[in-house]
């Protein structure tokens, strides 16, 4: 306990936490204005609709998760760390639990912020929480961001540079999954089995929480095979696998 309370005071009482949760919230919260805002009776608004924008915040959410551990390599400071605590493992492992903790919460206040703000400002449409998917749809986005915090984490570990590990994360999760169709024959398959296709399969499932809506006028659906609660899972042993290796690397080199 004492380590993750020394973790938690080291990462709160620096600026990038607040300066990225206030960032996260405003891009998501606006690119929700800019959707549930243009929302008719040919397209309404649903549950899904206020959830379209969360990969901005995803994305502010590791950098905050990268910043948390290169920061420390940058100014030198893990080497006290390491000094202080050396079984270096349990230390990084008390980071990343903080982290973690500290996305899921980031996480939930933006997906029920952006569903309030889309209850101001389409009151006439059916927004109502009344389904399991509705509920996974806003909720599960904070889990979506303590998972994707630790793979943030572990690449910061494994890159220990700001620029190089936040341009990584941002490079692979908004272009190279996607590029990745782009092979012939097989590219549909392998972008099936890409880390953040099957997170978003966790959030959106079949399209339940689109309601009577038609699928391609909300949020775009997963190619996954996997049940939610699969997916959830796969993206949950990917972060693990990942942070595994970092852990190793951590350990057999210098700080």
């Amino acid at each position: 306990m004492t380590l993750l309370a020394v973790e938690r005071i080291k990462l709160l009482t620096t600026r990038s936490p607040w300066w990225c949760a206030i960032a996260g919230i405003a891009l998501t919260a606006g690119f929700t204005a800019l959707v549930v805002g243009n929302a008719s009776e040919r397209f309404p608004a649903t549950v899904a609709t206020t959830q379209f924008g969360y990969t901005f915040g995803l994305a502010v959410i590791m950098v905050l998760a990268a910043l948390a551990v290169t920061t420390e390599y940058r100014f030198s400071t893990i080497r006290t760390t390491f000094q202080a605590v050396p079984n270096r493992t349990k230390a990084l492992l008390a980071k990343t639990t903080v982290v973690a903790i500290i996305s899921l919460i980031l996480g939930e206040i933006i997906a029920f912020t952006c569903w309030g703000l889309a209850l101001l400002l389409a009151p006439v449409h059916d927004l109502a929480l009344d389904s399991t998917a509705d509920w996974i749809n806003v909720a599960g986005v904070g889990v979506i961001f303590a998972i994707s915090a630790v793979i943030a984490v572990a690449v910061g570990i494994l890159v220990r540079h700001s620029a190089g590990a936040i341009s990584l994360l941002m490079i692979y999760s908004l272009a190279v999954e996607g590029l990745v169709q782009l092979i012939p024959t097989i590219g549909d398959d392998i972008y099936a089995w890409m880390p953040f296709n099957v997170a978003h399969k966790f959030l959106t499932g079949s399209g339940e929480a689109n309601g009577d809506r038609v699928v391609e006028a909300g949020m775009p659906l997963s190619t996954s095979t996997l049940s939610q609660g699969g997916a959830l899972l796969y993206f949950a042993v990917v972060a693990a696998a990942l942070l595994a290796v970092s852990l190793v690397v951590a350990n057999r080199r210098d700080a």
